[in-house]
C-alpha cells in the first residue's frame, strides 16, 4: 500500500514552496519585523491568484474544492518559510460558512472573500481554548445578542468578518461577526511573531439571526482547525531542525563539531522522532477528514503531539545554539516565536490529554479496548 502523497498533492506543496521561497530570506524576515505591517501583505495577493486561499472551499463558492491533505502540504511549506499570511484562517472560515451558513450569509461573505477583496479571520480561544469560550450568546426577538471579550484576535483591524466561539446554554456555537459594525471595540497590539492582533470588547452586541451557524458546525470545524495548526507547527519545526543540524555540524568546540557530541546528537534525534510522530498522526487525521470519517480522538492526539513538539523541540533547538540563540540578529529565534504562538493557540498538552482521556472513557464501548483473557485463563 502506498502512503505517499499523490502527484497532484505534491504539486500543491511544490507550488507553495516556490512562492514562499521568495519571501523567506533572513533579510526579508527582518524587514517585516521592523515594517509595522500587520502581515506579509505583498505575499497575500499572489496567494489569492494561485488559489491557495481557497483550497478546501467548494468550487461553487470560488474555491478549488480539494481536501485537507492538500491544505496540510501547503501549510507545512508555509511554516517552513515563516510566511505570515492568513491562509488557513481565511479559507477555513469561508469553508465553514459555505457548508453551514444560510444562502444569504454565504452571498454576503464568500464573493468578496474569495475574490481577495475581504479578509476573514477567527479566534480559537472560544473554540480550542482549555477554559471554554469567553463570549456569551443569548437569543432575542429578531436575532442574537453577543457579549464578552476576545483576546488577541488575529488581524482584527484588517479583516471584515471573524468566526468566534460563544457559549449558548450548555453548548458552544460558532458566530460570524461583522467586524465593521458599530459597537465592536478594539485594543490593538502585535503578537510575538509580528502579526497584528487586537482584543475585542463586545457589550450586548446585536447580531443577525443567520450569523449563528448550525450546531454541527463546531464538530466539523474543530478537528480541521487542529489539523491546520499542527501542519504549520510541523513545517516550522522541520525547518528549525534543519537549520539547527546545519549549525551544530559547522560549530566547533574542543576541535570537534558540536553535533558530534553524544548529548547534542541525541537531542537532534529526539527532535526528529517527535517530528515524524506528529507527521504520522497528522497524515492519518487529514485522511480521515477527507474520507468523511470520525476524527475527534485523532484530532486531540494530533493536537497533543503538536503542543509537545513545539515546546520541547523549539527550546532544544534554541539551547544548542548557545549564545547565537539569543542574538536577535540571527534568525533561529523566529522559529521559536512561531512555535510558541502556535502552541498558545493549541492550548498546551495537559488539557488536551484530559479531553482525550475523557473521550476514551466515554467511548470504551466502540471496540477501542482489546478483549484480554482473565489472569487465570490460558491464552
Amino acid at each position: 500500500m502506498n502512503f505517499e502523497l499523490t502527484e497532484e498533492q505534491r504539486a500543491f506543496a511544490d507550488s507553495a514552496r516556490a512562492l514562499f521561497a521568495d519571501t523567506s530570506s533572513d533579510e526579508q524576515w527582518r524587514a517585516h519585523d521592523t515594517s509595522g505591517q500587520p502581515f506579509m501583505q505583498a505575499l497575500w495577493r499572489p496567494c489569492v491568484d494561485m488559489g491557495l486561499h481557497g483550497i478546501v472551499v467548494d468550487e461553487a463558492h470560488g474555491g478549488l474544492g480539494v481536501g485537507m491533505t492538500e491544505l496540510m502540504a501547503v501549510l507545512e511549506a508555509q511554516g517552513r518559510a515563516l510566511a505570515l499570511v492568513p491562509l488557513w484562517e481565511h479559507q477555513l472560515v469561508a469553508a465553514t460558512v459555505a457548508r453551514f451558513g444560510s444562502a444569504g450569509l454565504a452571498s454576503r461573505v464568500l464573493a468578496p472573500a474569495m475574490a481577495g477583496d475581504a479578509l476573514l479571520t477567527l479566534s480559537m480561544g472560544g473554540v480550542l481554548g482549555a477554559h471554554g469560550p469567553s463570549l456569551s450568546l443569548q437569543p432575542e426577538a429578531d436575532g442574537w445578542r453577543l457579549s464578552g471579550r476576545v483576546s488577541a484576535l488575529p488581524l482584527a483591524a484588517q479583516a471584515s468578518w471573524a468566526l468566534l466561539g460563544a457559549a449558548c446554554g450548555d453548548t458552544t456555537r460558532l458566530v460570524l461577526l461583522d467586524l465593521r459594525q458599530p459597537g465592536v471595540q478594539r485594543v490593538e497590539g502585535t503578537s510575538q511573531h509580528h502579526q497584528a492582533v487586537a482584543d475585542l470588547h463586545l457589550a450586548d452586541l446585536s447580531v443577525n439571526a443567520d450569523a449563528v451557524l448550525d450546531g454541527p458546525a463546531m464538530r466539523w470545524f474543530e478537528p480541521r482547525a487542529m489539523a491546520c495548526l499542527a501542519a504549520l507547527q510541523m513545517g516550522v519545526t522541520a525547518e528549525q531542525l534543519h537549520r539547527t543540524v546545519a549549525y551544530v555540524s559547522e560549530r566547533r568546540q574542543f576541535g570537534r563539531p558540536v553535533g558530534s557530541f553524544q548529548l547534542v546528537a541525541g537531542q537532534m534525534a529526539d527532535g526528529h522522532i517527535a517530528l515524524e510522530a506528529l507527521r504520522s498522526a497528522l497524515w492519518q487525521l487529514v485522511y480521515r477528514l477527507d474520507a468523511g470519517l470520525d476524527a475527534q480522538p485523532h484530532a486531540l492526539a494530533t493536537r497533543v503531539l503538536a503542543c509537545e513538539l513545539g515546546h520541547r523541540t523549539g527550546h532544544m533547538a534554541q539551547h544548542v545554539h548557545g549564545g547565537m540563540g539569543v542574538d536577535l540578529t540571527y534568525p533561529i529565534h523566529r522559529f521559536l516565536y512561531w512555535s510558541r504562538a502556535l502552541a498558545s493557540v493549541l492550548g498546551g498538552a495537559e488539557p488536551n490529554l484530559a479531553r482525550l482521556g475523557d473521550w476514551l472513557a466515554d467511548n470504551d464501548h466502540l471496540g477501542w479496548k482489546y478483549d484480554l483473557p482473565e489472569p487465570d485463563e490460558q491464552p
